[in-house]
């Protein structure tokens, strides 16, 4: 753990130790000064990278008139530690033979821990880079630092090509999914349990939103030569106030994963359009990311990580580059199976081959 002393970080050892490092500054989301004062003391000691600061977020860049630019951009925070006791998944890291466990060792210290890696090592890369290191990735959106230096410093984030560096296992992890969340809400009347004829059971006419819902067959979309496969679901149910009365309301929460083709817009269409007859509200909505590897740069880059890209079933933040104009992928090390879980970990080898190849693309 990390008291109020800056702590040092050598970006020219092992990445994979650079990584236990940067594991063992606790940063959940809302606690990120302390790395990102060490984040920026790294990045300063650059003297090839202007550098500036917005709260607990960084962004750095090369300036060498390239014909491209590429950003590099990773989020600093984690979600809260474990609670169970006994889980190695917390800070500090821990080393398991050639295994680093610890909070973030997936989601997404290693990521971090190339980019601050090739931040220090590339003086004279063969395109400009921007690096982006922002604060309040894991929680609500209204936060992101990302979101933020998009808003107050637009012209740090213009770029011809992004990579989100989250955990894909190493594959180039093309676009993503959009995500929207709707409250379906059913009324009746209520009524003493006893006398249950005198009223009318909202959740009961719920049932017909589960049924629409359990019969509805999700898509697979192809969006540029990937396929993103959608999903709807009902993720919570409320209703009800006592034991004996016959409940007036209930709401049924419903996610829709929808593929990059569609607007939020659309996707709400879609939505109650299957839902028809009921009161669909949609409380939610980030939109999708088509994954643009059509880009020369990104084709570039697919080539010298030489697998098969796949499409990104979550929604990333590579959504707020497409936004901008940029196309994005992610790759990152680690599986990202394993982000936010107890036992939170990743393969030593996995972080320095994604340094490799990024190094190989860019020097």
């Amino acid at each position: 753990m990390t008291d109020s002393v800056l702590t040092r970080l050598d970006p020219r050892a092992d990445v994979a130790k650079l990584t236990a490092d940067l594991i063992d500054i606790d940063s959940v989301s809302g606690n990120e000064r302390v790395l990102a004062d060490a984040v920026e003391d790294l990045l300063r000691s650059c003297s090839h990278l202007e550098v500036i600061r917005d709260g607990d977020s960084l962004v750095a860049r090369t300036s060498l008139g390239r014909a491209e630019r590429v950003i590099l951009a990773g989020h600093l925070d984690t979600v809260p530690l474990p609670r169970v006791p006994g889980s190695r998944g917390t800070v500090p890291s821990l080393w398991d033979g050639e295994v680093l466990y610890g909070r973030g060792a997936t989601d997404m210290k290693g990521g971090v821990a190339v980019q601050l890696a090739l931040a220090a090592a590339l003086t004279e890369p063969t395109r400009d880079i921007t690096y982006v290191f922002y604060d309040h990735e894991e929680v609500e959106a209204a936060l992101s630092g990302l979101g933020r230096l998009v808003e107050k410093y637009p012209a740090w984030l213009v770029g011809d090509f992004a990579v989100l560096l989250e955990p894909t296992d190493g594959t180039v992890e093309g676009g993503c999914n959009g995500t929207a969340r709707f409250n379906v809400t059913t009324t009746g009347r209520a009524a003493h349990s006893a006398r249950a004829w005198m009223g009318e059971n909202a959740i009961h006419k719920a049932a017909e939103v589960l049924v629409r819902l359990r019969e509805h067959e999700p898509a697979t979309v192809s969006v540029d030569g990937l396929d993103f496969r959608e999903s709807l679901n009902a993720v919570l149910i409320s209703g009800g106030t006592a034991g004996n009365v016959i409940p007036d309301r209930a709401v049924v929460e419903v996610n829709y994963r929808f593929a990059p083709d569609k607007t939020p817009e659309e996707a709400e269409e879609y939505v109650r359009q299957l839902l028809h007859g009921f009161d669909v509200e949609r409380t939610d909505a980030a939109a999708g990311a088509r994954p643009g590897l059509d880009h020369p740069a990104a084709a570039a880059f697919v080539q010298a990580v030489g697998a098969e890209p796949k499409p990104k079933y979550g929604w990333t933040d590579v959504a707020r580059f497409s936004a901008l104009g940029v196309p994005a992928v992610n790759f990152g090390p680690g599986d990202a199976l394993l982000a936010h879980s107890d036992d939170e970990h990743v393969h030593a080898e996995a972080i320095r081959a994604c340094l490799k190849a990024l190094n190989d693309w860019l020097a």
